[in-house]
């Protein structure tokens, strides 16, 4: 009867250590884990959407941009050799495109000489390249500037520890520490997002703008070397006239 009794006890005191040895398990929403980032989590939130505006923006300006007819300058070839100056000027205002813009401004200036209207095309590029790379250092900014932020946000958590833990005096729980360490480090997850986000969308944009210009610049050599065969022509008819 005692041997039962004592064995039932020594039950009891196993199940009692093991039920507070075992750790509770710790959930948490990821809302609720912004809200422990505090302050600096509302700033990286208004960076990453205004990374997201800046990309979904110039993403979709590049790929208008970009739209042409792969035949348009062997259209606007045929036309201008047949003297059809109107008709090309009317095709490239079927286009919302830099290489039509371009392309227009030196139909325009046609019977110039050949360097004002290059010059009047690659003042016009360097327009249309300016619209499209507006922004771009608002996100290389933000690129660079967000896990700033985050990790400043980190230090400034550690620091709010480590005084905690200079306030409890003999009374430190690890706790206290842990706790407080995995809120600073959630700013500087939250600093990295943004800053990754940004970063690869911000290389993204700027190698779709580098083959834009490559189209405009092999454009560019395509019109000027039209021009070049229609001035020798006319050269050379004149010198058949004479003779």
């Amino acid at each position: 009867m005692l041997t039962t009794l004592l064995q039932s006890g020594l039950d009891s005191a196993v199940e009692a250590v093991e039920t507070v040895a075992q750790p509770q398990e710790m959930t948490m929403s990821l809302f609720d884990l912004f809200l422990k980032g505090g302050a600096l989590m509302w700033v990286l939130l208004a960076l990453s959407i205004i990374a997201i505006y800046i990309f979904g923006k110039k993403w979709w300006l590049i790929r208008k941009a970009g739209r042409i007819d792969s035949n348009f300058m062997k259209d606007i070839r045929s036309l201008m050799l047949e003297g059809k100056t109107k008709s090309a000027i009317n095709l490239c205002r079927r286009y919302d495109s830099p290489v039509s813009y371009m392309v227009e401004t030196g139909i325009e200036r046609a019977g110039r000489p050949l360097s004002d209207i290059q010059t009047a095309i690659e003042n016009t590029a360097n327009i249309e390249v300016a619209k499209l790379e507006k922004g771009l250092p608002a996100l290389a900014t933000i690129a660079g500037g967000a896990p700033m932020i985050g990790f400043l946000g980190t230090v400034m958590g550690m620091v709010q520890a480590f005084f905690n833990m200079a306030s409890a005096g003999n009374n430190i729980d690890i706790t206290l520490l842990s706790g407080g360490i995995y809120v600073a480090m959630i700013t500087t997850v939250g600093g990295l997002i943004v800053g990754i986000i940004a970063y690869f969308g911000y290389n993204y944009l700027t190698s779709r703008i580098s083959d834009l210009v490559f189209t405009m610049e092999s454009a560019t050599i395509d019109f000027m070397d039209l021009l070049n065969r229609q001035a020798d022509a006319v050269q050379e008819d004149r010198m058949t006239g004479k003779e």
